[in-house]
């Protein structure tokens, strides 16, 4: 990444204050896919849809992070409440494909259809990124596991045998898909093909093209027409210095380009952990994409589709991840520092973290994967969520945005030279957009300016009214100021106070402007002579007449001050934190968003939606605490409906309606079942029987792995058909041996114990910096039988590695004993229950929800399994000895109806009275929701589970399976924690009776 001085930069380019004429420009061409639909279009500038230009801002979500549908929902229309136009989401093909031949697009939260519904229900352009590779830190990167064995090659090429597993799923994918695109009256408009793959060159600036990468993106985008994809299909690119796939710079026909080239970006690296990152900025610094895409792709709109929305917390991470990092004033910052730089479609990821649910995170992701996003694990928002907001919102309305030339970049439009002034010209219009910020853009403190603009009604210094009156950027934060805004006929000369945005009521215009709390601004409307304060505190509002229209200066806002002018303009000024709380719920499924379809509202902590019905406004969204709500609509209506109850409706003088909502009830969790206790690890044992179907024999003396330096039999347990959670590893021997050497693989902090003849000899408890766990064992005294012996290695997986690191092989490696002069004389492996055979038991919680574990095989984790005759005891009691207990209770709910209820559950330890070397597996109501690994980080113990895997109105199955690497005493206390109650439009109470199957008899096979 190459890192600007902008100082120097700024110093070394004058301002550009004279107009731009046609024959100053270049003519950027408008294409399309070229299969004779119009419909979706671009340029150098933006996307073009149905003939309008489109500023496409969008976030990302993953459908898979989520498995409850009736969820999906909620996190939309958050994302469309914040202005929002696009959503992007990866799907997971390995989610979808359990086996080589099985596809399940159905089943639980696996129909993505689903997403393409909701989307066109709610207004919602959709960036489809099915694969097959998505990384998104995923096990694989999202590849199914049965093919990490080596059998398919080494993968992301054009294999025959590679090319024949990824077809099914793409082909399946994009026939769903097909009939959802913009161009059938649908909702997707990019669809993405492959993602991060930097593979098109050889020598990236000699342009020398690798031929099997490029066969690759051939033959994944010939897929995609043949099934009816017309959209513009896209990549999304790593690193700068790539600049792979993009037909602009594929001067030499190499092939493999896809319509439209985009870059992602994590200024503030993608970790919590900066050494994660080799090329880790300091905070704020700024980078220049707009060279970048000069070179690679001129004649495309600048694409980001993703750009740093939070950053992942991985297994050394800080306990609540690093929210400080990417907050409301990284957002306020880099966004518009993107948008300065013309970026015109622009995803954030992530914009709902989820969770790693199941263990579909890799190696160096937990559990959680909350992604310090605007919304969070959790579901909830706070003001980096309205931060975005306040910049989706003006992009929303700002036509002109979409199609603009940089024509200035210097500290000269001002006069501080500690601010540096990017101005962006509409061509067409002569709109401008003054982006202004620090010049050292990693400073922080306060510096104050009057800034040079130019205009229609001519060249301004702003603020004019008072020569002493100036504008001020204090902290980390930019601006984007503008001139000749056009508002619902009316023009807006220039303004000091940033766009919020605007709207038109019974044909009357309405703005709404906001500055940063506390300070004040001005702007001027043309044609306007005179106007008042019509509320808010007057005296602090000052109108001063112009030859072409009227000046309007404010001081110190607090709150929400109205002006009326005498040409009928409406302009509503606002400090940030009423600005947090402002909404423009769209009347319209269009995610144009006209404004004359919007209505304004503010003061609730969400609105989620609007209909008018008549003389009624309704609006559904929650509230946090009683509060007032203000309303901007249309003149007939004398009503608000809130959450579908009438409310007692005042009407302003300045026009609006209020009323009050009321805030949320209380609610307690209640009493927690008795717990009861069974031991699930009688695989030690050696008078247990591994001859069911549970097990299988590792007998492989070959291996399709190109990693074939190994002991034999190949104890690779992919080969088996076991990929997910706890494998066990059972072997025997006959004679005496002095010890074994042991080296297992398993992923970033993964651990494995051993037992010899149901007595532990050694565990290694795990390692945040390697995958592999290495181990000399001497066996104790008396352990040795002179017959028949049993070792036992319980191994746990922590995820594949991603990219080409997929391949590394997961199991044991060496397995040798020591001063044996028989060796190993059979080893068996079981793992998930059916894998062996191909066999997926749990479709709606997928495999890979559970493992190996003796209560995962035989779904003790389940609702409906008959627990009755084991013993009463609480994981708070523990137990001494290495080994494993599986403990149980219930959990009644009943939250109060017409409330989102939000729950969690925190796992911790007294590290006074126990030990920290245990490894803890949480299931609610048969879903893993939680690893808890003490020894690597004991803070990362709070798992946020959505309602859908909760049962809201009922019984719930809580199960927590401890296992102990050690001999001390382990134990572990559970506590369900209310994360919030909102008062809520969103049904968190549905029957989800379906996501929650229940035991089946046909467990009991796999004893």
């Amino acid at each position: 990444m190459r890192v600007y001085d902008w100082a120097r930069v700024a110093i070394a380019l004058a301002p550009l204050f004279s107009p731009i004429h046609a024959d100053e420009l270049v003519t950027w061409p408008i294409r399309d896919t070229g299969l004779r639909d119009k419909t979706v279009q671009w340029d150098h500038y933006s996307l073009i849809y149905n003939g309008k230009r489109v500023f496409s801002f969008g976030g990302e979500f993953h459908p898979f992070r989520l498995p409850v549908p009736e969820m999906w929902v909620d996190i939309m229309e958050k994302i469309k409440a914040m202005g929002l136009n696009t959503v992007s989401f990866y799907s997971h093909w390995g989610y979808h494909a359990p086996t080589n031949d099985t596809l399940d697009f159905e089943t639980g939260a696996h129909g993505i259809e689903l997403i393409y519904k909701i989307a066109k229900e709610l207004g919602l352009f959709v960036h489809a990124r099915p694969g097959p590779y998505i990384n998104a830190e995923t096990s694989a990167g999202g590849m199914p596991l049965w093919l990490t064995t080596g059998e398919y090659g080494d993968l992301r090429n054009n294999d025959t045998a590679f090319t024949a597993a990824w077809r099914p799923y793409m082909t399946k994918v994009e026939e769903i898909t097909a009939p959802y695109q913009v161009t059938h009256n649908g909702t997707v408009i990019l669809y993405q093909i492959e993602n991060e793959f930097n593979q098109q060159w050889i020598n990236v600036e000699e342009k020398i093209p690798k031929p099997v990468p490029i066969a690759y993106m051939k033959t994944l985008f010939a897929n995609a027409q043949s099934n009816g994809i017309v959209i513009p299909m896209t990549h999304n690119m790593p690193g700068r210095q790539y600049k792979s796939w993009s037909v602009d710079y594929d001067t030499v026909g190499a092939g493999g380009n896809v319509h439209i080239y985009g870059l992602d970006n994590y200024p503030s690296c993608w970790s919590c952990i900066p050494s994660d990152c080799s090329t880790s900025n300091p905070s704020f610094t700024l980078m220049d994409y707009t060279e970048h895409f000069s070179e690679v792709s001129p004649k495309q709109p600048s694409m980001m589709p993703e750009f740093q929305g939070g950053a992942l917390n991985p297994w050394d991470g800080p306990a609540e991840g690093c929210e400080a990092k990417t907050d409301e004033s990284f957002v306020n910052f880099y966004y518009r520092d993107n948008v300065a730089q013309r970026v015109t479609i622009l995803g954030l990821y992530m914009i709902h973290g989820g969770t790693n649910w199941g263990w579909i995170g890799a190696p160096f992701v937990p559990t959680s994967y909350g992604y310090s996003a605007a919304i969070a694990e959790n579901r909830t928002i706070g003001s980096k969520y309205y931060e975005i907001k306040s910049l989706a919102l003006f992009t929303r309305v700002a036509k002109d945005l979409t199609k603009t030339d940089i024509v200035g970049n210097s500290t000269s439009y001002s006069d501080n030279e500690a601010i540096t002034t990017i101005e962006l010209r509409n061509p067409d219009t002569d709109a401008g957009f003054y982006a202004i910020r620090h010049t050292d853009p990693t400073s922080n403190d306060e510096q104050s300016l009057r800034l040079s603009v130019r205009t229609s009604a001519g060249n301004f210094t702003v603020p004019t009214v008072s020569d002493n009156d100036k504008m001020s950027l204090n902290g980390h934060v930019a601006k984007i100021l503008v001139t000749d805004f056009s508002f619902g006929g009316r023009n807006l000369v220039y303004s000091t106070a940033e766009v919020l945005t605007c709207g038109v009521f019974d044909s009357r215009p309405t703005l709404a402007l906001w500055v940063f709390n506390g300070e004040g601004g001005e702007f001027f409307i043309e044609g306007a002579k005179s106007g008042s304060a019509v509320r808010g505190d007057a005296s602090k509002v000052q109108f001063v007449k112009s030859k072409k229209g009227l000046v309007v200066n404010f001081k110190e806002q607090a709150g929400m001050t109205v002006v009326t002018t005498d040409n009928d303009v409406r302009v509503l000024l606002m400090d940030r934190d009423t600005a947090h709380l402002f909404w423009v719920p769209a009347l319209t499924a269009d995610p144009i968003v006209p404004v004359d379809q919007v209505a304004f509202v503010q003061g609730p902590h969400l609105v989620r939606a609007a209909q008018l019905e008549g003389r009624v406004i309704s609006l559904r969204g929650d509230s946090n605490e009683t509060a007032e709500i203000e309303v901007f609509t249309a003149k007939k209506v004398q009503t608000i409906e809130w959450n579908g109850k009438r409310l007692r409706t005042n009407r302003t003088r300045w026009g609006s309606l209020t009323a009050q909502i009321d805030g949320p009830e209380k609610f307690e969790i209640p009493k927690l079942g008795a717990w009861r206790v069974q031991d699930s690890l009688p695989e030690r044992l050696t008078n247990y029987s591994d001859s069911g179907p549970a097990w299988v024999d590792a007998d492989h003396m070959e291996t399709p792995s190109k990693y074939d330096d190994a002991t034999k039999p190949y104890l690779y347990s992919n080969q088996y058909g076991f990929h997910n959670g706890v494998h066990l590893w059972r072997a025997r021997f006959n004679g005496t041996a002095d010890g074994v050497y042991l080296e297992v693989q398993g992923g970033i902090a993964h651990g494995w114990t051993a037992w010899l003849n149901g007595r532990f000899i050694s565990s290694f408890l795990g390692n945040i910096s390697s995958s592999v766990g290495t181990k000399e064992i001497t066996f104790p005294n008396g352990t040795v039988s002179n017959r028949e012996n049993v070792l036992l290695v319980m191994q746990d997986i922590t995820g594949h590695d991603q990219g080409s690191g997929s391949l590394n092989i997961r199991g044991i490696v060496n397995a040798t004993l020591l001063n044996s002069q028989s060796g190993f004389s059979s080893w068996k492996v079981a793992g998930t229950a059916g894998g062996a055979t191909g066999a997926t038991l749990d479709p709606v919680r997928t495999h890979y929800n559970e493992g190996g574990l003796t209560a995962e095989r035989l779904g003790w984790h389940l609702p409906g399994f008959d627990d009755l005759k084991w013993p009463q005891a609480s994981p708070s009691d523990g137990f001494t000895g290495a080994g494993v207990r599986f403990y149980r209770a219930n959990l009644p709910l009943n939250t109060p109806a017409g409330h989102d209820v939000a729950l969690s559950v925190k796992l911790n330890f007294d590290s006074d009275e126990t030990s920290n070397s245990f490894r803890a597996y949480l299931y609610i109501n048969g879903y893993q929701y939680g690893r808890y690994y003490p020894y690597v980080n004991e803070a990362m113990n709070t798992f946020p589970v959505p309602p859908g895997v909760w049962n809201y109105d009922g019984d719930n199955i809580i199960g927590l399976a401890i296992w102990n690497q050690e001999e001390k005493k382990a134990k572990c206390d559970l506590q369900v924690k209310v994360e919030y109650v909102l008062a809520s439009s969103l049904d968190v109470k549905f029957d989800g009776m379906y996501l929650r199957p229940g035991w089946d008899e046909k467990r009991v096979l796999y004893a």
